[in-house]
């Protein structure tokens, strides 16, 4: 065999009809054409096949990031061999601005979160169908007291499951089944026990089951297999569902006309708070209305001038209710539940304690 037939590299790395025989990292295209960085080029020198012979086809190599499944580290990914230039796009308000995509997604900014950014207040008070509600279930509170601890009972259970359900609800805590059913057992534990014990005997019929339902609220938390996060934000939740629920007893342990006053007192004043009108003035006018309405049942129940002290009081734990549901962007159903149900459940222990001292 002659020397011309002896090439370098293998029998057939010599072949090159065209005079153009290049390295596949050293590629150049020809006379005219635009010049690019081979694709194919292998960054880190590693031959292109086996005995040091080149493959006949360069294989194309991924350019994207990988895992390292062995270590679950992230390997750096290479960069782009070629990146076309892109114009700036302008960015129009007030479109939202998202963040770079992550393996848990895009985290999206909330509805509360939108109203700070532009200068809106990220409260909105329920409006005038759950203060309806509020009042129609107050007159029933009022209308039940004189009739006696049986008929009061009735619309009692009622505000009891609404108020375990809205404060659920309000904590974005939806569905919390044993939670609620928690809550609301509590209550009727409470009201049971008052109505065994008497009205002389509630408090303690009321601090009984209190104490023990956060015992169980406890022992609820511990069983459940949550992140321990997640189990102190349903502990908590839980323990207050249950106090408010429990506490909305101090109407059945009060006295007849301080219920009747105190429940008028509050349907008038959440009426009052939902007029479209400045937050001052109508907090203002809520206190004055719940005064005169005390006033006023006051003097056909008995308790007199003392009616409007114990109105006043009842509209001010009312409001601070109504507060409260109104936080953060609530939604429709914590309108219809957590703002019907905390300005009664939230008056229940003023009513009780104001009661004691003018009956």
């Amino acid at each position: 065999m002659s020397d011309q037939q002896s090439y370098e590299g293998g029998p057939y790395s010599g072949y090159d009809p065209y005079g153009q025989q290049q390295a596949p990292g050293d590629w150049a295209p020809a006379q005219g054409q635009p010049q690019y960085p081979n694709p194919y080029a292998d960054p880190y020198g590693t031959p292109q096949g086996p005995a040091g012979y080149a493959d006949a086809e360069p294989t194309q190599q991924w350019q994207g990031q990988t895992w390292d499944t062995q270590n679950h580290a992230r390997m750096p990914a290479a960069e782009p061999a070629y990146a076309a230039p892109q114009a700036a796009q302008p960015v129009r308000e007030p479109e939202p601005a998202f963040g770079a995509a992550t393996l848990a997604g895009n985290a999206r900014i909330t509805d509360a979160q939108r109203a700070r950014q532009e200068g809106r207040s990220p409260v909105i008070e329920p409006g005038i169908q759950p203060a309806a509600l509020t009042a129609l279930l107050g007159a029933l509170l009022a209308g039940a007291a004189p009739l006696g601890s049986y008929a009061l009972v009735v619309p009692l259970v009622l505000l009891q499951a609404v108020t375990a359900a809205g404060w659920f609800r309000l904590n974005g805590m939806w569905p919390a089944r044993q939670g609620i059913a928690l809550a609301f057992l509590g209550g009727l534990v409470a009201d049971v026990a008052v109505l065994a014990a008497g009205r002389e005997h509630a408090p303690a019929a009321i601090l009984g089951p209190l104490g023990i339902w956060v015992l169980l609220a406890l022992v609820l938390q511990l069983r459940s297999h949550a992140s321990p996060d997640e189990r102190m934000y349903g502990l908590m939740a839980t323990v207050a569902s249950s106090a408010l629920a429990i506490l909305a007893t101090g109407f059945l342990g009060a006295s007849a006309h301080a219920v009747s006053v105190g429940a008028a007192a509050v349907a008038v004043a959440v009426l009052a708070r939902a007029l479209p009108m400045p937050t001052p003035v109508s907090v203002v006018l809520s206190l004055l209305a719940a005064a005169g309405t005390g006033l006023a049942v006051g003097n056909l129940t008995g308790l007199g001038a003392g009616g409007a002290a114990l109105g006043a009081g009842a509209a001010v734990c009312a409001l601070i209710g109504h507060r409260v549901a109104s936080y953060d962007y609530p939604s429709r159903f914590v309108h219809f539940t957590a703002g019907i149900a905390l300005p009664l459940a939230a008056a229940a222990p003023a009513v009780w304690l104001l009661g004691r001292a003018f009956a």
